[in-house]
């Protein structure tokens, strides 16, 4: 606006030095001055209107003077921009302006009570920060995200200066908060613990206008450990630490190179899960009595999908059914204790490896009328009739004998024996005939 007038003005003293001239000649000269006045004017107001900044658009100019609270910003040919207080703090983290350096803002008044047109260059970083974040999300770009505070849902982050959040189920193997017994309070102490570090992430939503950014650091890692898993193939063995116990099983960290020597940082490692059916051959009720965090162990692996591996513990020791037939027998009468009772009958230990199930119909049928938990107890010893035996499939059928059927059974049992003793001396003595 300045420099419009500043031309007026100049025109205005051309009309003036027209003052001495005949009349006729003043005249005509003043008729083409005003002629060339107004065209002037036109034009530098059309320009003016097309060009102008308005209040809200972003403008590009220079650092002219820099105080702690003030810099002015020339925006010829606008004019000289003003940014006070507040409004100079940036977003984006930008280092301390200095004369000359280039200044983008926005406009948040045309011309201030001093006559400079009033900016703010936070406002212009929030929305070049958004923009960041909108095409670095479009382009699935990892990013650095740092942690300001963490609640129970997960951790409170800031990328660009906009606040975002991390969940916890978003964060990576080697960072997520494994509790045993799944206490909130002791899962919020190790995300404090977080607090003041940097994750790479990648953006999973965000919306500039519901102030909503969700970042994953397990996305970020995805890519990673898919490229680091095709080292491996189902069937290889590896040897790691037990890095967690969960009521479903436990996770394995292991080297993410066969050669490794096993020194490398904690980021080149990858994680497997054991599920509680393969940490051992027998019934496990809780994986922790089987496992404990920090414990070496071998497994191998047994499924690759995607970034998830899962392994096996139990498949790298002999399976003791294996031999199951020369130890036990159909027909054969064996003491075992009950592990557990539920609606479809009792398990049964006959040793450490070895369980069987007493199915409710089996018992229906030898004690009609009577309830499985009034004949036997979890925790007690009986006796029990093998009814089958398939190994493959690491199953037994039993039956319970109380005294009364187990009288029985050793008198049928002693009979049979007898018989075929008897049998026995007819056939020798037929041979020696």
């Amino acid at each position: 606006m300045k420099n419009i007038l500043d031309k007026l003005a100049s025109e205005v003293d051309k009309i003036e030095e027209n003052a001495d001239l005949s009349p006729k000649t003043a005249k005509k000269a003043a008729s083409t001055e005003a002629d060339a006045e107004m065209s002037v004017m036109d034009s530098l107001l059309a320009d003016s209107v097309e060009g102008f900044p308005k209040v809200g658009d972003t403008v590009v100019g220079t650092a002219v003077e820099v105080s702690s609270n003030e810099v002015y910003v020339d925006l010829a040919p606008f004019g000289t921009g003003v940014v006070m207080g507040k409004e100079i703090k940036d977003g984006m983290g930008s280092k301390k302006i200095k004369i000359g350096d280039s200044v983008t803002a926005t406009v948040i008044e045309l011309e201030n009570e001093d006559g400079f047109i009033d900016l703010s260059i936070r406002e212009a970083s929030y929305e070049k920060a958004w923009e960041d974040i909108e095409n670095k999300s479009a382009d699935h770009e990892n990013i650095f995200a740092k942690i300001l505070s963490a609640n129970k849902g997960g951790l409170i982050t800031t990328v660009n200066g906009i606040t975002g959040f991390l969940p916890v189920s978003q964060l990576s193997s080697k960072n997520y908060p494994r509790v045993e017994d799944g206490d909130k309070n002791k899962i919020l102490s190790l995300l404090k613990k977080m607090i003041g570090k940097e994750l790479e992430v990648r953006i999973i939503d965000a919306n500039r206008e519901a102030e909503k950014l969700i970042v994953s650091e397990k996305a970020a890692q995805s890519e990673k450990e898919k490229e680091a898993i095709s080292n491996f193939k189902v069937g290889d063995v590896i040897s790691g630490e037990i890095s967690g116990v969960v009521d479903f099983g436990a996770f394995v960290k292991f080297s993410a190179k066969e050669d490794s020597d096993g020194g490398e940082d904690d980021r080149d490692r990858l994680e497997g899960l054991v599920h509680i059916s393969e940490l051992a051959w027998q019934l496990i009720e809780d994986p922790r009595t089987i496992v404990k965090v920090g414990d070496k162990v071998e497994a191998k692996i047994i499924g690759i999908e995607a970034d998830k591996i899962s392994l096996s513990i139990r498949a790298l020791q002999k399976d003791p059914w294996s031999d199951i037939e020369s130890k036990y027998g159909v027909g054969s009468i064996v003491t075992g204790k009950v592990h557990k009772i539920n609606h479809f009958g009792a398990f049964v230990y006959l040793d450490r490896d070895i369980h069987g199930l007493a199915h409710i119909s089996e018992m229906s049928e030898l004690y009609p009328g009577k309830n499985i938990n009034d004949l036997i107890k979890v925790g007690e010893e009986y006796s029990w009739k093998i009814l089958s035996i398939e190994p493959k499939s690491h199953r037994m059928g039993l039956v319970f004998m109380d005294k009364e059927h187990l009288a029985k059974a050793e008198t049928k049992e002693k009979a049979k024996e007898e018989k075929k003793e008897k049998t026995a001396k007819k056939k020798e003595k037929k041979e020696e005939e």
